[in-house]
C-alpha cells in the first residue's frame, strides 16, 4: 500500500487509569479492584502522571527566580491558567485562581462577596457550596426542587424578591448525590434577567461532560482536580476578576503583595491577590494535564451512558433496593447513581461488597445532608436502611462491564 492510500486512524487513543486492575484483599484471595468510588476521587490518568514526571526534574519555586528550573517551572503554571480557561470556555478576560478544591474555591468567593450580596442557594448541594455562604450577607436557601422548571421558578422568585444590591445565585451542574444534570442554562438566563451573577459548581460534571461558560453565560465555575483524574490536591475558580480584585485577600503573604512598608499594599492582579505563599505547582500542572487529556467527549460520553444504564436497568431488578432520584427515572445523569438496600446499614453493605468482592463504594451522607434527608423522606430513612445514609456508585474512565456486573451480582448475593 503507498503512503497517499494508506488510511491514518487520527482519532484519540482511549485514555487509562492508574491503579484500573490493582489487586486487594477479599476473603479467600485477592480480585482486581473495582473501583465505583470515582465521585469521591478519581484515580490518576497515565497522561496526568507522564506531565508531573516531565514537570519534576524542573520542579522549581514560581514567579521568584531567574534560574532556568524556576523560569520552567513558572511558564508550566502560568500556561496552566490558560488550559483551564480553556476547559471551562471562559473569557480571556476572566481570573483563574487555583485553590485546593472546591470547597476552597467555593469559600474564596463567598469571602470575595461585597458587602451586602443576597445568596440563593438549594439546599440540595454539597456542603461545600452550601456553607460558605453563612459567613456573613443574606442567604436564601431553598427547597430542593421538584422539577428542572421548577428549580428555574424558584430562583426566578427569590431573585426577584431580594433586596437591592448584589445578588448571586449558586448552583451545581450535577448533583454529587444522584448524578443529575441541573438546567444551568436556564438558570443564568433567570439570574441576568434579575442583574444577579451565578455561581457554578462544577466538580461532578467536568469528569463526565465539557462545560461553556461562555455559551451558557455564567460568572463563576468551581472545581477539583482530584475528581477530574488528577490527584495532587489542586482545584480552581475560575470566573469574573472585579468582586475579585476589590476583595481583601484570601490569604496574607507573600505574592499577594505589591509592597510592604508602614503600609501594606496589595495586588491588584486578582490571581496574585488571592494566591499568597507557594502554589502547588505539581497539583496545578495535573490540574492542566487532565484538562488538555479530557477531549473526546462524544465517544466518554457514549461509554458512561451505556455503563449508566446497565447499572440503573440492574439495579431496579434487585427485590429491596431502591435508586435515589429527584427528577425521576428518565431526568438525565451523569455516571452517578445512589441507593438504599431495604433493611441494611449502608455501611455494613459497603463493607461486606469490599471485603467479599473487591469493590469500592461510598456510603454515608456524601457531604449532602439536607439533600439526602430529602431523598429518604424526613424520617423515612431511619425505617429503610437504618441510619439515613445511602450507597453511592459512581465510576468514568476505565470502568468496564465486568465492574457493573460484580456488582449487581454481589447486591443480589448479599447476606448469603
Amino acid at each position: 500500500m503507498s503512503p497517499a492510500s494508506a488510511v491514518i486512524d487520527l482519532a484519540p487513543a482511549p485514555l487509562r487509569v492508574i491503579g484500573q486492575d490493582v489487586p486487594v484483599p477479599v476473603s479467600g484471595g485477592s480480585i482486581p479492584y473495582a473501583n465505583l468510588d470515582y465521585a469521591a476521587s478519581a484515580p490518576c490518568l497515565e497522561n496526568v502522571r507522564a506531565a508531573i514526571d516531565a514537570a519534576l526534574p524542573y520542579y522549581s519555586s514560581v514567579h521568584r527566580g531567574a534560574g532556568h528550573a524556576s523560569q520552567v517551572t513558572t511558564d508550566r503554571y502560568e500556561r496552566a491558567r490558560s488550559t483551564v480557561r480553556a476547559f471551562v470556555g471562559a473569557w480571556r478576560r476572566d481570573a483563574v485562581v487555583f485553590t485546593r478544591n472546591t470547597t476552597d474555591a467555593m469559600n474564596l468567593l463567598a469571602h470575595a462577596l461585597p458587602q451586602g450580596t443576597t445568596v440563593v442557594v438549594f439546599e440540595s448541594e454539597h456542603h461545600a457550596t452550601l456553607l460558605p455562604w453563612q459567613r456573613g450577607g443574606r442567604v436564601v436557601r431553598l427547597p430542593a426542587p421538584v422539577s428542572p422548571s421548577a428549580a428555574v421558578a424558584a430562583a426566578d422568585e427569590a431573585l426577584a424578591s431580594a433586596p437591592a444590591g448584589p445578588r448571586l445565585l449558586v448552583v451545581t451542574a450535577a448533583s454529587n448525590v444522584t448524578g443529575e444534570l441541573w438546567p444551568v442554562a436556564e438558570l443564568a438566563r433567570v439570574a441576568r434577567e434579575h442583574g444577579a451573577r451565578i455561581a457554578v459548581d462544577a466538580a461532578q460534571l467536568v469528569p463526565h461532560r465539557p462545560f461553556d461558560m461562555t455559551a451558557l453565560d455564567v460568572d463563576y465555575v468551581a472545581f477539583s482536580g482530584h475528581k477530574l483524574y488528577a490527584p495532587f490536591g489542586a482545584g480552581c475558580l475560575v470566573g469574573r476578576a472585579d468582586w475579585l480584585r476589590a476583595a481583601e485577600p484570601y490569604l496574607f503573604g507573600g505574592g499577594a503583595t505589591a509592597s510592604v512598608g508602614d503600609q501594606v499594599v496589595w495586588s491588584t492582579d486578582p490571581e496574585a491577590r488571592h494566591e499568597a505563599g507557594t502554589p502547588n505547582v505539581l497539583g496545578v500542572v495535573a490540574l492542566a494535564a487532565a484538562c488538555e487529556a479530557l477531549t473526546d467527549w462524544d465517544r466518554l460520553i457514549a461509554e458512561e451512558e451505556r455503563l449508566l444504564a446497565r447499572l440503573r436497568t440492574g439495579l431496579a431488578a434487585i427485590p429491596g433496593v431502591r435508586e435515589l432520584s429527584l427528577w425521576g427515572d428518565l431526568s438525565p445523569r451523569v455516571g452517578i447513581v445512589s441507593f438504599v438496600v431495604e433493611g441494611r446499614r449502608a455501611r455494613d453493605v459497603a463493607t461486606e461488597l469490599s471485603e467479599k468482592y473487591g469493590i469500592g463504594l461510598r456510603d454515608g451522607k456524601f457531604c449532602a445532608h439536607p439533600f439526602l434527608r430529602r431523598l429518604l423522606g424526613e424520617g423515612a430513612g431511619d425505617c429503610e436502611n437504618g441510619d439515613g445514609t445511602a450507597l453511592r456508585a459512581s465510576f468514568g474512565i476505565g470502568t468496564t462491564e465486568q465492574h457493573i456486573d460484580r456488582l449487581l451480582t454481589a447486591l443480589r448475593r448479599l447476606g448469603h
